[in-house]
């Protein structure tokens, strides 16, 4: 899951219920808001993973009636980028090696290695304010083809790895203070209260028996880490009673398609054709075009309308097809519906304040059953019916 963008910051949302309009076009009322910490920028590096997982541990916190915290997104992607090299390097580097990840790298990282504030560790350490890692993935890339060309392995390659990274990216702190105390890495993430054992992976695909755990199959997944496997629509249930109940949601989606309009902050997937001469599949999957071509043909949806009825079978195929993708994760923290009564979830971005709704988007029910690839979220929000069929205690 990699994507990239620009800017920063946005003020935290409430509970209270809003309404949010442009001039013309499509226009949201929000009915469920959870408390939210600020806007992000992952800015010009494919680290979207990282920030949804922070955002999402980050509105737990605020859940659970502690502080806001500025929790480090960096600390979760250099451990990750060392843990897949090795990976990479030991399976003779027949397996994905790049900057993106998985919906479960965050739980993965803060069991394994801690976590610590944005102040300790900013992953700024190469001369820019915003996170640009285009040169860190190119050498990062060299670097990996590299070791795993030679007959044999050195003693200085994993090492030489971590330094390229803390070159970038900053040294690991042993100890620091934060709020007038000192903590490590462990003990920083131990206080704050949160158990990564309460974090599950849920999708839903028909290539695997319902009630049962798989890896979804895509590439950036390579921790290989297992979502619970329900019916669409129980799913969607348990992202509704989630917000109900207050608890945000961590979503792994498609981005790539017709219907995601970027500047306009929407995710829809109309019922009617976008253009005549193009087929339903062709619209619904921009994947293979390139970015000029995307903007020379967007369409522009002036109003919301009609939206395709998603089946199983339909998110089935497009995932088989490779129609659906993991391209971005980002935070599902609300509710919404738009002008004449379409339901939305409100969704935590890490891209620019200046797109969207000062950086929130609004994705429709059709579009989260169609493209989406997981989620993740808090076991106790899964209502207990479903969390009994799905074997989680």
């Amino acid at each position: 899951m990699a994507s990239m963008t620009l800017p920063l910051c946005a003020v935290a949302q409430s509970e209270d219920t809003t309404a949010v309009a442009k001039p013309e076009g499509y226009q949201f009322t929000d009915t469920k808001v959870l408390p939210t910490t600020p806007i992000k920028n992952q800015a010009q590096s494919g680290t979207c993973w990282s920030f949804a997982g922070i955002a999402l541990l980050e509105n737990e916190l605020l859940r659970m009636g502690k502080p806001e915290y500025d929790l480090s997104e960096m600390w979760i992607v250099r451990h990750c980028y060392l843990d897949k090299l090795a990976r990479f390097v030991r399976y003779h580097g027949t397996v994905e090696f790049a900057g993106g990840g998985g919906v479960i790298d965050v739980p993965y990282v803060v069991t394994k290695y801690g976590l610590v504030p944005e102040e300790v560790y900013t992953g700024l350490n190469y001369g820019t304010e915003k996170h640009n890692h285009n040169e860190l993935d190119a050498v990062m890339r060299a670097y990996a083809e590299a070791v795993v060309k030679g007959d044999k392995l050195t003693t200085a390659w994993l090492n030489g790895a971590a330094g390229i990274i803390d070159a970038y990216l900053g040294d690991v702190p042993e100890t620091f203070t934060y709020n007038g105390k000192q903590y490590t890495p462990e003990s920083f993430a131990a206080s704050l209260g949160l158990n990564m054992d309460d974090y599950v992976c849920i999708t839903s695909f028909t290539h695997h028996p319902f009630y049962t755990t798989f890896p979804v199959e895509v590439p950036d997944n390579w921790l290989q880490g297992y979502s619970y496997n329900v019916p669409l629509d129980e799913m969607v249930q348990i992202v509704d009673a989630a917000i109900d109940n207050g608890y945000s949601v961590l979503w792994s989606a498609d981005v790539s398609e017709k219907g995601f309009n970027r500047k306009g902050g929407f995710m829809v997937c109309p019922a009617e054709k976008l253009r005549e001469d193009m087929s339903e599949g062709e619209w619904l999957n921009w994947s293979k075009m390139t970015e000029k071509e995307r903007e020379e043909q967007q369409y522009k949806l002036e109003t919301p309308g009609k939206e395709l009825d998603v089946t199983q079978e339909m998110r089935q195929l497009a995932y088989d097809n490779y129609e659906t993708t993991d391209d971005h994760g980002m935070l599902l923290m609300g509710k919404a519906v738009d002008q004449i009564g379409n339901r939305y979830y409100k969704v935590k971005n890490s891209w620019s304040t200046e797109n969207g709704f000062d950086g929130f988007y609004y994705v429709s029910i059709p579009y989260f059953r169609y493209k989406t690839l997981n989620i993740v979220v808090n076991k106790n929000a899964i209502p207990s019916a479903l969390r009994a069929k799905m074997g989680i205690k």
